[in-house]
This record gives C-alpha cells, structure tokens and sequence, in this order.
C-alpha cells in the first residue's frame, strides 16, 4: 500500500471526514483518511440521525461562521446530489431571567444582518401549542434553524472524498505520530505513513495525539445521551409543524421535530459525567434521563411517551467551550480542529478550514478565538463554563 501523501487527516467523524473531502477537492489522491475504529462508529461524537443547526449564537464571530458553515454544507449538498440540511426553524426559548440570556444573541444577528423575530411566550404557544409556557418566558426565531443530517453529512463527506480520490482506511488506530524533517510521520501498529500536512480530528482522543507531539490542553471529555420518545402526539411534532429549539437555562435542553425515527428526540446540553474516550459505558445516566423527563413534562408534555431509543456520545469540552481550530504549537506542518460539544453544524466549514490551513497556510474564516494558544487553554486548572 502507499506510505507518502501529501495530506493524512487523523480521525474520520464530523470534522475530519469533512476536512478529507475538502482536501481531496484539490489534492486528489494525495489525501490519506485514517479512522481508528470503522467508518460510521458510535463510540464518539458524531454519529445519530441529527444535529441542530442555527445562524442563532452569541457572538458575531460564530455568527459568521455559521454563514459559512451554511454555504459550505450547501456546496457538499450540489456535489453530492443529496440534502445534508433539513430547515425546520430554529426556537430558542428561555426564562427573561436565565443562564443562557438572548441578549447576547439578539445583539449578535442584528450586527451580521440575521433575521430573527422575538417572541412571548403567549405567541410561542400560538404558534407552537405543544410547548406550555410561563408568562416569564420569552423566546427568538430563526427560520434558518434546521437539522444537520450528521450520519448522512458524514457518509457523504466520505464517499465524496473517495470519489476525488482520497483514500481513507478505518480500523487504523495511530500509535504514533512526529515531525521529521520538515515532514509528518504517522505510526499504525507496524505501518509508517509520511506526509506534508496532517490535519487532527481526533475528537475525545485529541490529547492522546497531542501528547505525541508534546502539547497537552485541559480538555474534560463527558458521556452524554440523547432519548427518543414515542410520543402518541407524533404527527404534531413532524418538521413543518415543529421547530429544532433549546432551552436557554441551566440545565439547558434540546431538541427535534420527529426526524430519522418515528418519535421525539430530547436531551440536557453538557449534562454527563466526566469519562475518558476508552473507559466510558454505553448505557444511559438514569439521573440524566430524569432530568429530561422532569422538564419535559412541565414545558413539552405531548413530546412524551415510552422511550423508543437512548443513545450515549461524547463531548471533548474545552473550559470556555469554544473550539479549538489552529496549527499545533512547534509543529507548523500540523492543524488541529476540536469541537468542544457544539461543532457539527459547523462540520463542513471546519473541515473546509482545515483544508485552507493545509493547502494555503491560511483561511478565509476568522479562527482567532479558536487560537490553541488562548489564555484559559494555559491553565493547569481552569474555571469552566459550558453554557452557550
């Protein structure tokens, strides 16, 4: 088999299978994918029938991205011949005093020209009557909101990918990774691959790579789930009648018109135990479930019925919660994207991203917040913050 590309991408879920279809549009065959595990596994972060995606965020920087991040997926859509968006319209709906204020927000869309519209609570329950709200409630819309298709996103990242050219191996775990002279030496048991750029997309394993390199950052990775209800309302909650939406509070929840299975799917934001990518169990938090449930049945009742499906992922959280997209410090020939629990609306754009910084040593996105070398990122024991 060849051993020298110019491009290897370490790692093949949201991000890294988009970063290898983006390079194979330029770089043809010279893009090598290694996924540890086989293609499509459920063992970290990207995987499930959906994601929301949103113009909605806190900031203008994100805001923009996720421009991008929309005319990108539109891109892969043209090249694939298949939908990975779904526009539902997104809600994000929160006490007047909460957490996670739409203030932010607000202020966010009206810089970058976003329309939206701010809602009470009484026309929330107009045009939304499975949703039981408190007068104190408010919210904003998005009609852009929608659904990420992630399994299908990532199916049709890979097989594009291939179709330019690239080559992309699963059940390939690295057991090494350093630069040598002026190049990037990728180990897989007894294999050697060689290449000019790598790109490392390793998810909750990104400090096992990192630590190959020399560079550790204070990551906290979290087993997280999802439920699917079987709610006997289910024709209320298809898309075109209901919205992706989240509560904006701590706990903070989600959730999803009926996509990809026949019922509802919920769940808290950044609400699992911390574990480790090789140590964490497969099997639902029965705290967690209750919390879900609990909310549920005072905000969104008709949502509910007996559980259809649970589903466990993880998240690799950085302290601030914001991503880390950069160049590996001492290692030029190296980028580095991790989507700390909120990326994969983002996917396409990042991998695009990465992409630019490997083929051009630059990127049309502002990435400067995302800097490796941040302050927080620094820090031995950082205060976190998950709300976002």
């Amino acid at each position: 088999m060849r051993t020298d590309y110019e491009y290897i991408v370490l790692g093949l879920g949201g991000l890294g299978s988009a970063a290898a279809y983006w390079l194979s549009r330029s770089a043809k065959a010279d893009v090598l994918g290694l996924e540890q595990f086989e293609l499509g596994h459920v063992r970290g972060e990207s995987q499930d029938h959906s994601r929301i995606i949103r113009l909605s965020y806190h900031t203008a920087t994100y805001v923009r991205l996720a421009k991008r991040a929309y005319a990108s997926w539109a891109m892969v859509e043209a090249d694939a011949g298949e939908p990975c968006i779904l526009k539902t319209g997104g809600l994000d709906v929160a006490p007047r005093v909460s957490a996670i204020p739409l203030d932010p927000y607000i202020a966010s869309m009206r810089v970058e020209g976003v329309e939206f519209e701010l809602l009470d609570a009484a026309e929330i329950m107009r045009r939304w009557p499975q949703f039981t709200l408190t007068d104190d409630c408010h919210g904003l819309f998005q009609p852009e909101g929608g659904i990420a298709m992630a399994a299908r996103a990532n199916a049709a990242h890979q097989r594009l990918a291939r179709e330019y050219g690239a080559t992309l191996v699963d059940r390939s775990p690295v057991t090494g990774v350093r630069s040598v002279a002026g190049e990037v030496e990728v180990r897989c048991g007894q294999a050697a691959y060689r290449c000019r750029r790598l790109v490392v997309a390793a998810g909750p394993w990104s400090n096992t790579v990192l630590g190959m390199l020399g560079v550790s950052l204070p990551l906290e990775v979290t087993q997280e789930q999802v439920t699917y209800f079987a709610s006997p309302h289910r024709k209320e909650f298809e898309p075109g009648r209901f919205p992706v939406w989240i509560w904006m509070d701590d706990p903070c929840f989600y959730g999803f018109p009926v996509f990809g299975e026949p019922a509802v799917k919920i769940a808290q934001d950044a609400g699992g135990r911390p574990v480790t990518a090789d140590t964490r169990s497969f099997e639902p938090d029965p705290a967690n479930s209750a919390r879900v449930e609990a909310w549920a049945h005072r905000y969104l009742p008709r949502a509910l019925g007996p559980v259809h499906l649970a589903r466990t992922c993880l998240y690799t959280l950085t302290p601030d919660r914001d991503f880390v997209i950069d160049i590996v410090p001492g290692h030029e020939q190296i980028a580095i994207a991790i989507g700390a629990g909120h990326a994969f609306k983002f996917a396409s754009v990042i991998g695009r991203i990465l992409s630019e910084l490997s083929l051009e040593g630059r990127t049309a996105s502002d990435i400067r917040p995302f800097a490796i070398g941040r302050p927080i990122l620094k820090e031995q024991n950082p205060s976190r913050s998950y709300m976002v």
